[in-house]
């Protein structure tokens, strides 16, 4: 991992480098880029593939006390990361939560952003989504001290498959799962950036619908891949993303939850492929 000091504080990104289509890939609450090391190993052949870590509350570095951990705080955060690396025509991948900061970056996507993927996320009034949001949104109003201890119930295999954990989010993961609880388990300043944060992400729960609105206004290529059997992020919603898109178009992933880069992650792999190099005109 590579380490990149931004106004939030440090970041950890991988970056597998190569001359190809650049594509940047950002996790959800509670994860880190581990979540795309499955689909990274196809598509990093013939691309440059750039995963951050992002303040989602499985990050090793706590952020500074004045940074903004909001969604919106998050994208500019996201958006000072493309600068900072000089990155242009990327296609912008987010699953989970990260889908919902690529929403957000939409609106001003620049010379930076050239396409976009929407993968099983957040979108219009589903926030915070399903049981699993439900839960974190209650546990975000503890103080640090006691949301770290309700966190050590993730120890264990069974409470992690619960429903209100990650149980609903992934069917094969649970490997990486018990990876991301590590950090806010063991680190006070995550523990102080994860309740921060889940205040501030749940804090607006209108902020989708806003977003939303300006969806039809985003003239690039934007994939809608979506998880049939999901139970968190409503498939209903992905239809509704891809039509709102004027360029968009939906694609689902059968056997699979949420976190599709976990369940599929060389289905998803090739899916994003075929997208990137399908001629713009197609």
């Amino acid at each position: 991992m590579t380490e990149i000091e931004l106004s939030a504080g440090t970041i950890e990104y991988e970056d597998t480098g190569g001359n190809g289509p650049t594509i940047v890939l950002l996790h959800g609450l509670l994860m880190d880029s581990s979540l795309w090391d499955g689909t990274l190993a196809s598509l990093a052949v013939d691309h440059r593939c750039v995963t951050p870590t992002l303040p989602f509350g499985a990050h090793r570095h706590a952020m500074r006390d004045d940074a903004d951990l909001s969604l919106p705080g998050i994208a500019r955060l996201v958006a000072e990361l493309l600068e900072r690396l000089d990155l242009h025509d990327v296609t912008l991948v987010g699953n989970d939560t990260g889908g919902a900061v690529v929403q957000l970056l939409m609106p001003d996507a620049g010379v930076r952003v050239g396409r976009v993927v929407l993968a099983s996320c957040e979108a219009f009034d589903n926030l915070p989504p399903g049981l699993t949001g439900r839960t974190l949104a209650l546990t975000g109003k503890l103080s640090p001290r006691s949301f770290g201890l309700f966190m050590q119930h993730m120890r264990l295999r069974a409470f992690r498959r619960l429903p209100l954990a990650f149980g609903w989010l992934t069917l094969r993961g649970d490997a990486a799962t018990a990876r991301w609880v590590k950090p806010v388990m063991t680190q006070p300043g995550i523990r102080r950036d994860a309740v921060r944060l889940l205040r501030a992400v749940f804090g607006d729960r209108g902020l989708l619908q806003k977003a939303a609105e300006s969806l039809p206004g985003f003239d690039r290529p934007a994939l809608v891949v979506w998880a049939s059997r999901d139970r968190v992020m409503p498939l209903e919603h992905g239809r509704r993303l891809a039509e709102l898109l004027p360029r968009g178009r939906l694609v689902e992933v059968d056997d699979s939850y949420t976190l599709i880069p976990l369940d599929r992650p060389e289905e998803f792999a090739t899916i994003i492929g075929e997208f990137i190099h399908t001629p713009v005109g197609a």
